[in-house]
C-alpha cells in the first residue's frame, strides 16, 4: 500500500472518528475538505510531474533504441566493407546503447505503472472529496431540520404550557362569576319568602282584609237572592 493510500485511510478514519464527537459537524467537514482539495491538488501536480517524467524516460529509451538499430547496421556495412576493426568499435556503442535502452525501457515501465497507481489513487481521492461533500450537504440538512423541530417542540411547548393556564384562569373567572349570580339569586328568593311568606305580619293582615271582603260579598249575594214574603 503507497504512502498517499495510507494518508488517504488515515484521513478518513480520522474524520469519522471526529464526526462521532462533534457537535458542529459541518465546521469539521469543512476543515476536512479544505485540507483534501489542497492534498487534491498537490496529487494532481505530483501527477503531472510522473507523467512528465514518464515522457522524459520514454524519449530517452525509444532514443537508446534507435542508437542500438542504427549502430548494428553501421556494423555490418563496415564488416562488409572489411574494415573489421570498425565494425567492432561500432558494435560496441551498439551495446552500450542496447544496455542504456533496457535501463530506460526498466525506468521507464516503473514509470507507467507508478501513473496508473497514482492515477487511481487520485480516482479514489476525488470520490472521497465528492462524499465527504455529499456528507456536508446532508449534515446540513439534518441540522436544519433539528433547529426547526426544536423551535416547533419549543412553541409547542410554550403554548401546551400557556393553555391550561388561560383557561384554568378563565374557567376561575366563571366558575366565580356563576357563584355570584347563585348567591344573588338565593338571596332575592330568601327576601321575597321572608317578605311575602307567612309569617310576615303585614301580608298576614291583608290576606285577612281580603278573606273578610269575599266573605262580605258572599252574604249580600245571599241576601239578595232570598223571596221577599208578606207581611
Amino acid at each position: 500500500m503507497s504512502l498517499l493510500r495510507r494518508m488517504r485511510d488515515i484521513t478518513v478514519a480520522s474524520l469519522n472518528e471526529h464526526l462521532e464527537r462533534s457537535e458542529d459537524p459541518v465546521r469539521l467537514i469543512d476543515q476536512y475538505l479544505v485540507a483534501q482539495r489542497e492534498q487534491l491538488q498537490q496529487s494532481e501536480r505530483l501527477y503531472q510531474q510522473c507523467v512528465t517524467h514518464a515522457a522524459s524516460l520514454r524519449q530517452q529509451y525509444l532514443t537508446a533504441l534507435e542508437t542500438k538499430e542504427k549502430r548494428e547496421q553501421q556494423a555490418l556495412l563496415a564488416l562488409k566493407a572489411g574494415e573489421e576493426h570498425m565494425a567492432r568499435i561500432v558494435l560496441q556503442e551498439k551495446l552500450q546503447a542496447e544496455e542504456k535502452s533496457e535501463q530506460y525501457r526498466e525506468l521507464y515501465e516503473q514509470a507507467k505503472q507508478s501513473i496508473l497507481d497514482l492515477d487511481e489513487e487520485l480516482q479514489q481521492l476525488k470520490a472521497d472529496y465528492k462524499e465527504v461533500a455529499d456528507k456536508r450537504s446532508y449534515y446540513l440538512a439534518r441540522m436544519e431540520s433539528a433547529r426547526l423541530q426544536q423551535r416547533l417542540h419549543a412553541r409547542s411547548s410554550v403554548s401546551q404550557d400557556a393553555s391550561p393556564r388561560m383557561f384554568g384562569r378563565l374557567e376561575e373567572r366563571v366558575s366565580d362569576m356563576e357563584l355570584h349570580a347563585r348567591t344573588l339569586r338565593d338571596v332575592r328568593r330568601m327576601s321575597r319568602e321572608s317578605y311575602y311568606g307567612a309569617g310576615n305580619p303585614a301580608v298576614d293582615a291583608e290576606l285577612e282584609a281580603l278573606r273578610n271582603r269575599l266573605n262580605q260579598e258572599g252574604a249580600d249575594n245571599h241576601e239578595q237572592n232570598i223571596p221577599l214574603t208578606k207581611r
